[in-house]
């Protein structure tokens, strides 16, 4: 998703007319600033209306007082003041009014949307949609004022809308294209060619929708979407202390003062628009308050002329998006069902789902947060939210089901639904939280004035089907106009001798079996109609519920994806476990992979996230995460995977982590020791090599007589990294590389030679002896730090050792070892004229110099092919780590491809490439080396790579996988001898202002 630069909100206020919600509500906000979707430094607040039918323009009013009244606490004032609105980008989002289908509301309904570049996975609800909107889409530009945006439509904004604010002043409408047909049922703007707004139709008559048409055929829809300028902001914000607007407010409210509903269109915008009259405003009604008594008429006039005095000079103008969406998220199940499975939005949509057999879901249907164990059956243009379901099951076509777990599978087993809506609901009745299930039909009306139908039939038909008399769902003296779905008493909330279930609804859809034993328990419950139900929702227990299967399914989805060895990263998944208090069930569940796993990269990943839960939960306190990984504490619990022991090992460090959870220091620790451990597991991934390394018995050479090896640098002109553990043999690695003449010598060298006495000599450093630095091994205690790369000659040690020459683990002396197989010792020299850290591949060459100059002398001869794969080993058991590009191409001649392919044991294999007479020559005449000075460490940059890798984030995968295509492609031009295509190399270090020696093929 692109993204412009998102405007940092002063104040977020959103508002709800349920009041035991508010704090719901605001905890809602809160989650959503620790996924970075809010900034940092925002004030939040979730705000109750002061009455429940204040209006969306009373709303407004109230909201903008409660968000000055902060400003003004926070800024030190004792009062409110406007003041504190001229440098704050305030955004007031209205929860709007009831939905049949989601009891959080149409702001926290979640839609078949992901957004893979999110920090944090969560659910997308229609609330996180709108703020992205307003953040990164609308807001962006405008300036200091106050955004208003309801929570009840579905919005589509381009990346860039184009909208200027230059010489911007009073308030602001945006405005969205739509069908004449549609407009019918909904408002309009009309407005002059330079978009002043002249006046707002609501469901007007076709002759003014048509007066509203664009030159595109469409006309400007009302949107929800209104900023406010400071100026017309402070003027609204004046009306809170005069009666009858003060009425609008809580402190209003406080005051004793007579409720009043406004409208925030037909009130407060209306009254700017320039073709409305003051008197044909002051006699007009807003839609939404409905008819009233005669007193109500007469305060609600009071209310807009005092709204006429404050706002009527300030201009109305609108936005027209063309490129942009709307749709108002009705009580249709029909069309709802509809927005959520069309095609383009939806189509066999799965969102953050563990769904084992999709091939059960058909085209055009939506998943969303649910794990569908076994057989679970869903027919096109039906939507699944928020359950856990054990199958088999059938759902049919144009379904709505939502809010079931596994204990209520059993009631869906043998039945096929169509066209209904069944949804499980938390309810507190008298201080107990309780299950309770609805059922409707498809085609039902939720609108009190709607067709009178049940279960998409008529009330008579139902009642014939289902035996269910009018006397069960109404009081006698209700009214024929208020006898509708919302009124009738048809859901079962308590049974005196045993709990409920869907079964307790469901039996009305096949009534003939055991009509009248159902019937006879549906009467004796207590039951309430869906009115009766809304002011019992127990919207925290539902949230809580979301997010409990959310993380239920999650904790699947990290152990399939480790399992299955997919591409998937697991970062944003671990951040939401971590910020929403789910860390421990998510490391027990990385412990009981990485403890079964057959394959050693499996659990390595799977340690690797034990790591980054680790780093998580540090927040970014507890220092860097590089750094030692051999505290003796967890040394003991290494020796398990160096053992083998996977299992116990996993257990071991998990036991010692508990000691380590308290404080963030602590923390990044435990995260080193955990990739400390991951690297064992790599180490033994990449010794499969030596499945590879064979050597043939050659005439053992006299003592005192030199086997010298020399051997070029390398460069890599494509590739490199791809043949690093373990994308080497997770990914599959191929890199093309040269083998390069510093100033026209091979500048990497080794000799060894036997020697009498029984002990190993050892000289690092240049070719001039009296330059070297020399070690002398005269037991197996010398050679101890073999393994601890920054010890004098460890190098040199883990050759011996890698070279079968030497066994650490011999219950036989050094001497004895020595004298036994080779009547003396060894003395082994290496060079090389390259500076360390150059990045020409030196300590892995030198390696494979080492190992063929001691094999040779141990009277042994080993093949390039097998050398490269011994380096591999040699560089595992010395635990630099690292890959097989630098032997490949700086022990093998001329210009090659080395590759190893997604698999173990660990195989490379080297093709030649063979390139047109001259072109050797012309890329020596193109090769220069410039060395900067600078050194770099290939275990410091290994340490990121690897947990980048392993974390699979989208960036690392994707290069990894372009690097092996750009290799072939590359290797594809050198066979053509063309320099076109790519002919930078890689791995070519820098020179401080020396623009010598030059590199020769």
């Amino acid at each position: 998703m692109e993204q412009t630069r998102g405007v940092n909100w002063t104040v977020i206020i959103l508002t709800c007319q349920y009041k035991d919600s508010v704090q719901v509500f605001q905890r809602e906000l809160e989650v959503r600033q620790k996924r970075e979707q809010i900034p940092a430094g925002t004030m939040l607040l979730a705000v109750e209306d002061p009455q429940t039918r204040v209006g969306s323009g009373g709303a407004t009013l109230n909201a903008l007082l409660v968000a000055a009244e902060h400003l003004s606490a926070r800024a030190g004032f004792m009062v409110v003041t406007s003041d504190v609105l001229h440098s704050a980008w305030i955004l007031i989002l209205h929860m709007g009014r009831d939905f049949p289908f989601d009891d959080c509301g149409r702001a926290f309904t979640c839609l078949p949307v992901e957004n893979p570049q999110a920090p944090v996975e969560a659910l997308v609800c229609n609330l996180d949609c709108l703020l992205d909107i307003m953040t990164h889409r609308l807001g962006p530009g405008s300036p200091p004022g106050v955004w208003v945006c309801s929570t009840d439509m579905l919005l589509s904004v381009p990346p860039n809308p184009g909208i200027s604010w230059d010489g911007f002043r009073g308030t602001r409408v945006i405005a969205f294209p739509g069908s004449l047909a549609y407009a019918l049922n909904h408002g309009v703007y009309l407005t002059d060619s330079q978009g002043l707004v002249l006046d707002i139709y609501y469901q007007g008559t076709k002759a003014e929708i048509q007066r509203c048409v664009g030159p595109d055929g469409l006309v400007p829809l009302v949107s929800g979407v209104v900023f406010f300028s400071v100026e017309t902001a402070e003027r609204l914000l004046a009306t809170h202390v005069s009666p009858p607007l003060d009425a609008c407010t809580y402190m209003g409210l406080d005051s004793g003062a007579q409720p009043v509903q406004l409208s925030l269109f037909f009130d407060i915008l209306l009254c700017m628009a320039r073709n409305i009259s003051r008197e044909n405003f002051l006699a007009g009604r807003p839609p939404e308050t409905g008819q009233g008594d005669t007193n109500a008429a007469g305060y609600l006039k009071g209310a807009r002329a005092q709204l006429w005095r404050e706002l009527r000079d300030q201009p109305l103008t609108m936005v027209y998006i063309p490129d942009g969406g709307y749709s108002y998220m009705t009580a249709d199940a029909t069309e709802f069902l509809h927005r959520l499975t069309m095609p383009g939005v939806a189509v066999a949509q799965i969102v953050h789902s563990q769904v084992e057999e999709p091939q059960l879901l058909e085209a055009t249907c939506s998943v969303v947060s649910c794990l569908l164990d076994g057989p679970v059956h869903l027919g096109p243009r039906s939507v699944l939210q928020h359950c856990h379901l054990r199958g088999p099951i059938r759902i049919g076509a144009g379904c709505f089901v939502s809010g079931l777990d596994t204990a209520h599978s059993e009631a869906l087993h043998g039945l096929e639904l169509h066209d209904v809506i069944l949804q499980g609901h938390h309810v507190r009745l008298h201080g107990s939280l309780s299950r309770v299930f609805t059922l409707a039909g498809r085609l039902d009306s939720w609108e009190r004035q709607g067709a009178g139908m049940y279960l998409n039939m008529s009330w008579n038909e139902f009642f014939k089907k289902t035996g269910i008399r009018d006397w069960d769902l109404w009081d006698p003296d209700t009214p024929p106009s208020d006898r509708c779905l919302l009124s009738a008493r048809l859901f079962p909330v308590l049974h005196p001798t045993r709990p409920l279930g869907p079964q307790d609804v469901l039996w009305m859809l096949h009534p003939c079996k055991h009509r009248g034993e159902a019937l006879r328990a549906w009467r004796a419950s207590w039951r309430l109609s869906w009115e009766q139900l809304q002011p019992c929702l127990d919207r925290a227990a539902t949230l809580d519920f979301r997010r409990d299967l959310f993380f239920c399914q999650a904790l699947q989805k990290a152990r399939h994806v480790l399992e299955a060895r997919q591409d998937l990263c697991l970062r944003p998944l671990i951040r939401a476990a971590v910020g929403e208090g789910c860390s421990g069930p998510l490391l027990a569940t990385l412990d009981k992979v990485a403890a079964g796993a057959e394959d050693p990269g499996v659990a390595a990943r799977a340690l690797a996230c034990v790591a980054d839960v680790l780093g998580c939960m540090a927040d970014g306190r507890g220092g860097l995460r590089s750094g030692p990984a051999a505290n003796p504490e967890w040394l003991q619990h290494f020796s398990y995977l160096e053992c083998g022991d996977l299992m116990r090992g996993v257990e071991a460090l998990a036991q010692e982590r508990e000691k380590w959870l308290t404080r963030p220091a602590l923390l990044v620790r435990a995260a080193r020791h955990y990739e400390g451990a991951e690297q064992i597991l790599i180490r033994q991934a990449v010794m499969t090599a030596r499945h590879f390394v064979s050597t043939q018995p050659v005439e053992l050479l006299a003592p005192g007589q030199w086997v010298v090896t020399e051997c070029p640098a390398r460069v890599d002109f494509s590739g490199g990294w791809s043949d690093t553990p373990p994308i080497a043999y997770e990914l599959g690695g191929a890199v093309l590389g040269l083998a390069v003449r510093v100033d026209g010598r091979r500048p990497i060298g080794a000799k060894a030679r036997r020697i009498l006495e029984p002990e190993l000599r050892l000289a690092v450093g240049p070719r001039q002896e009296e330059m070297t630095m020399k070690i002398v091994c005269r037991s197996l205690d010398d050679l101890q730090d073999y393994c601890q790369p920054h010890a004098p000659g460890a190098l040199l040690k883990a050759a011996f050792i890698c070279a079968g020459i030497v066994h650490l683990h011999s219950e036989l002396p050094l001497r004895e070892q020595l004298l036994h197989s080779f009547n003396g010792g060894f003395e082994l020299h290496t060079w090389s004229e390259l500076p360390h850290g150059s990045g020409l591949g030196t300590s892995s060459i030198l390696a494979g110099a080492a190992l063929a100059a001691l094999q040779r002398a141990a009277g042994r001869a080993v093949g390039t092919e097998a050398l490269i794969h011994a380096v591999l080993h040699l560089e595992q058991v010395l635990t630099t780590g690292g890959g097989w590009q630098d032997q490949v191409s700086g022990l093998m001649p001329g210009i090659k491809v080395g590759r190893s392919r997604a698999q173990l044991p660990l195989k490379v294999e080297v093709e030649e490439i063979t390139v047109p007479e001259g072109f050797v020559q012309k890329i020596n005449d193109h090769l220069l080396l410039v060395y900067t000075g600078k050194t770099r460490l290939a275990r410091n940059l290994l340490q990121d790579v690897l947990r980048n890798w392993y974390a699979r984030l989208p960036v690392v995968v994707q290069n990894a996988r372009r690097l092996v295509r750009q290799t072939e492609k590359c290797a594809e031009a050198f066979r053509q001898g063309s320099r076109k295509k790519r002919l930078c190399p890689d791995g070519v270090a820098g020179s401080r202002g020396c623009l010598s020696p030059r590199m020769r093929l």
